[in-house]
């Protein structure tokens, strides 16, 4: 059930990625889904055996939104413009933002990256443990200029506006870079390793 990805087998994948940046998938935990579609990633939740995990999808879409609620009644979703609206009652552990940045249609790479510098600093305030985000990777043979391929170097750049405790992935073969950011080291400082 992912919105305009080409292939439901790369969208598992994407999925998968998104979701591995759980530090402990046995804890009960909330994931914001920013972005969220009608809400496939919590099908894919389910799918994967982490349907004890809460979950809050949010769009800026109110169609898509409306959608979800009728696919999903059983589900939180709401729709808001992150960069515009109040988001009280929105914290979560875990903020996913999968396939926000990967276009960037009429605007330039200054303007792209100003936006998600703007909405991964508003985001990163509603996660208790961290976010993910992903963007088209740089270390491809083709670029187009509906799509946003920002430096692997300016991620991690980005990231450490928000923490010094960051991961870059670009290695489930896709052409793509997702990137978590925690606001804590892991381990944690007083576990022994």
């Amino acid at each position: 059930m992912a919105v305009n990805w080409k292939s439901e087998r790369d969208a598992a994948i994407r999925y998968d990625v998104m979701l591995g940046m759980i530090r402990d998938p046995s804890a009960t935990s909330v994931v914001l889904d920013l972005g969220c579609g009608l809400g496939g990633l919590r099908d894919h939740m389910e799918q994967r055996g982490l349907a004890h995990l809460g979950y809050i999808g949010v769009d800026v879409s109110e169609a898509f939104v409306d959608a979800a609620r009728t696919r999903r009644p059983d589900l939180r979703f709401e729709a808001l413009d992150l960069l515009n609206s109040p988001t009280d009652g929105l914290e979560a552990d875990y903020v996913v933002m999968n396939g926000v940045f990967t276009r960037r249609e009429n605007l330039s790479e200054a303007e792209m990256t100003d936006y998600m510098v703007a909405l991964l600093t508003r985001a990163f305030a509603l996660a208790r443990v961290g976010l993910a985000f992903n963007v088209m990777s740089a270390c491809v043979d083709w670029k187009t200029e509906a799509l946003f391929h920002p430096d692997t170097a300016a991620v991690a750049g980005l990231a450490c506006k928000l923490s010094g405790h960051y991961v870059l992935r670009n290695d489930y073969g896709l052409y793509e870079t997702t990137c978590y950011v925690y606001r804590a080291p892991y381990p944690p400082k007083d576990v022994q390793a």
